[in-house]
């Protein structure tokens, strides 16, 4: 599996400048927003599990559902950008899909400026 081959699911609170930005190099993105507004939380992991997609969020609450809760994913990609660090925040999306996007599969990463943080889920 090659990085281009990797496709998402976009939650609600994932900025849409992001979700463009995939979509226009040439990644499959379905975003909450168009198909199912408002779907839970818990419903949004499903889905991206049942279409194998990582799921991109600025959402905090999706690193309870997978560590506290154990909840199955195929991979959750969580955007820590604060407002005065935005301009550099899809540069950084892509970089990192580009650079390691297999390694986003099956693992819970947060990406903040300057770094991520890629944490494969282990099972009991």
């Amino acid at each position: 599996m090659n990085a281009k081959t990797l496709s998402f699911l976009a939650d609600e609170s994932c900025d849409f400048s992001v979700i463009r930005a995939l979509r226009a190099v040439g990644y499959s993105v379905n975003a909450i927003a168009e198909i199912s507004p408002s779907l839970l939380d818990e419903s949004v992991l499903e889905l991206a599990v049942a279409e194998n997609r990582l799921l991109i969020t600025e959402d905090k609450d999706f690193g309870e559902w997978v560590f506290a809760h154990q909840h199955a994913m195929a991979g959750v990609l969580l955007i820590r950008y604060p407002a005065s660090m935005r301009s550099s925040m899809v540069a950084a999306v892509i970089d990192l899909i580009e650079g390691h996007g297999t390694d986003l599969v099956d693992s819970f990463t947060v990406l903040e400026p300057g770094r991520a943080r890629i944490r494969k889920k282990t099972t009991n």
